[in-house]
C-alpha cells in the first residue's frame, strides 16, 4: 500500500501557505468578504456600531474557514492500493483509494481526483461527504489498457471545502504507483519440438559425483535415508553422519529470441506484426517455464534477460518465478531497436555455446521480422548453436497488405527455404494467426521443414 501526506505539509512557509489558501476563496466566500468590508465602511461613515459588528462577522467567517482548511490540509492522509500491479493487456486492475481524517476537526465536502494516463481510461473523480475526526472513507475504480507498457497512477489530488462552501483548496499528494501492462499470452499445447527434450525427466541426468569419492558432494543424514548411501569418509571428516546426494535432474535450456529491429516491422498498434511477435514471445516464455526449462529472453541487441548469471538463464524454484516476472516486465516496455542487424544476437549465442552456457542441446525459439540476404544468412548460422531451432517468420508486406515487397528483400518463400536448408523448423506467420495453432504445427513438423499456419 502506498501512503503519503499532502505536499508542503510541515515544510511550507506559514505566511505563504495562508496567502495560497486565501486564493481558494469561492464566489460565496469572496461575496461574504466584500459584504463585510462594505458593511464595516458604512458603519464607520454612519456611526452604526451594530452594523460594524455585522461587517466584522461577515469578514471573519471566510477568514476563519481559510485558517481552518489551512490547518486541516496537514491532517488529511491518503493512500492508494493497486491490485494487481501487473496485468495482461486487455485485463482490468482495481485501484482502491483511502482517505483518513487524522485531525480533531471534521472535514467539509471532499472531492478526490486521481491522475491516470489517457490510455487507461477517464480520470476518476469522487465526492465524499463530511468525514468525522478519525474517520475513513474508501472508494475504488478500475483501469484497463489494450496497450502494454508501464503507466504511472497519481499523484492523488484532494479538493477540500469548508461546511459553508466559502473556501475550496486543491492539494496534491506526493506518492504514486505504477501499473505494468504485460503482453497478452495464450496457453500453448504441450508438443515436442524437433530435437528438444522436456524440461525434466526425459533429459539427461547428471550426478553430483562423477569422478570418484573425492568429487562427492555429501549432505547431512536425514531420517529415512538409505544407510547404503552413507559416505564414511565425509562422516569421519565432519564428525556427523553424511550421505551421498541423489542424482538431480538436469534442466533443459531454451532461448527465446525476439527480433526488435525497426526496419524489420511496419505498422503499430495492438494488431501490428511487432505486437504479435512480442505477445508470442511472452507465450513461449511462460510455456517453457511451466515445462521446467531454464529460459532466457534474447533480443537482436544481444541483451539477455534475466541476466548474466548461469549464462543468462533462469534458475528453478522461486528464482524462476522472479525471472519470469523480470522477462515479462521487459516485454511490457520493449520497443524497436535502432540496429539494422542481428549480428549481436548471433554473437551472444555463439559466446554462450563456446562457454558452455547454451550448449549444443538447447532449444532456440526465434521470432523474426523482415530479413534481407545478410540477416537471413546470420539467422541460418544461428541454427548451429542449438539442438533444436524453430523460427516464426513475419513478413511486413503481408501484414500491412502491401502488394509488393521491397526490392532488396528476398521473398518470404525464399527466406523460409534458406532457414529450412540450415536445419530450422521455419513457420510462416500470416496476419491474425493464432499462435497456439502455429506452435502445434511447429511441433508436428519434421526437422528442417517450412510450414504455414492458418488464420486465427
Amino acid at each position: 500500500m502506498s501512503a503519503g501526506a499532502p505536499r508542503g505539509a510541515g515544510g511550507e512557509d506559514s505566511g505563504g501557505g495562508l496567502r495560497a489558501s486565501l486564493s481558494g476563496l469561492t464566489t460565496r466566500g469572496r461575496s461574504f468578504l466584500a459584504a463585510g468590508i462594505a458593511a464595516a465602511a458604512c458603519a464607520y461613515v454612519l456611526g452604526q456600531s451594530e452594523l460594524l459588528r455585522v461587517g466584522l462577522l461577515l469578514v471573519a467567517l471566510p477568514l476563519i474557514c481559510v485558517v481552518a482548511l489551512h490547518r486541516t490540509r496537514h491532517r488529511v492522509s491518503g493512500s492508494r492500493r493497486l491490485s494487481p500491479g501487473r496485468v495482461p493487456a486487455g485485463a482490468e486492475a482495481r485501484v482502491q483509494l483511502r482517505m483518513d481524517n487524522v485531525s480533531r476537526m471534521p472535514t467539509g465536502l471532499l472531492m478526490l481526483q486521481d491522475r491516470v494516463p489517457y490510455v487507461l481510461g477517464p480520470r476518476p473523480r469522487f465526492v465524499l461527504d463530511r468525514v468525522e475526526p478519525g474517520g475513513r472513507r474508501e472508494v475504488s475504480y478500475r483501469v484497463r489498457s489494450d496497450l502494454r507498457g508501464r503507466y504511472p497512477l497519481g499523484p492523488l489530488q484532494l479538493r477540500l471545502t469548508d461546511p459553508f462552501g466559502l473556501v475550496e483548496l486543491t492539494r496534491s499528494f506526493s506518492t504514486y504507483d505504477t501499473l505494468t501492462v504485460i503482453p497478452r499470452t495464450e496457453p500453448l499445447p504441450p508438443v515436442r519440438l524437433a530435437g528438444d527434450s522436456s524440461g525434466y525427466g526425459d533429459g539427461g541426468r547428471r550426478s553430483l559425483a562423477l569422478a570418484g569419492d573425492d568429487d562427492v558432494i555429501p549432505r547431512t543424514y536425514r531420517r529415512g535415508d538409505d544407510l547404503r548411501r552413507v559416505h564414511w569418509r565425509s562422516t569421519a571428516r565432519y564428525g556427523e553422519l553424511m550421505v551421498r546426494r541423489e542424482e538431480q535432474p538436469q534442466r533443459s535450456r531454451a532461448t527465446v529470441l525476439l527480433d526488435t529491429r525497426d526496419v524489420a516491422f511496419e505498422g503499430a498498434g495492438p494488431d501490428s506484426a511487432f505486437e504479435w511477435a512480442v505477445s508470442a514471445a511472452a507465450s513461449s516464455l511462460v510455456h517453457l517455464l511451466e515445462q521446467g526449462f531454464s529460459v532466457r529472453l534474447l533480443t537482436d541487441t544481444g541483451t539477455s534477460v534475466p541476466g548474466e548469471g548461469a549464462g543468462g538463464f533462469s534458475s528453478g524454484g522461486h528464482e524462476s518465478a522472479e525471472a519470469a516476472g523480470l522477462m515479462m516486465d521487459t516485454l511490457a516496455v520493449i520497443g524497436h531497436s535502432d540496429g539494422a542487424g542481428i549480428s549481436r544476437a548471433h554473437d551472444a549465442l555463439r559466446g554462450a555455446g563456446q562457454g558452455g552456457g547454451f550448449g549444443g542441446d538447447g532449444l532456440l525459439v526465434a521470432f523474426f521480422g523482415d530479413l534481407d540476404d545478410v540477416q537471413t544468412e546470420l539467422a541460418a548460422r544461428m541454427r548451429q548453436r542449438a539442438g533444436a531451432a524453430v523460427a516464426f517468420v513475419l513478413d511486413s508486406a503481408t501484414w500491412a497488405g502491401e502488394p509488393a515487397l521491397a526490392q532488396d528483400l528476398p521473398s518470404p518463400a525464399e527466406r523460409l527455404r534458406r532457414l529450412r536448408d540450415a536445419g530450422w523448423t521455419a513457420v510462416a506467420v500470416p496476419p491474425g494467426a493464432a499462435f497456439g495453432e502455429l506452435w502445434r504445427h511447429a511441433g508436428a513438423a519434421p526437422l528442417g521443414t517450412a510450414t504455414s499456419g492458418g488464420r486465427g
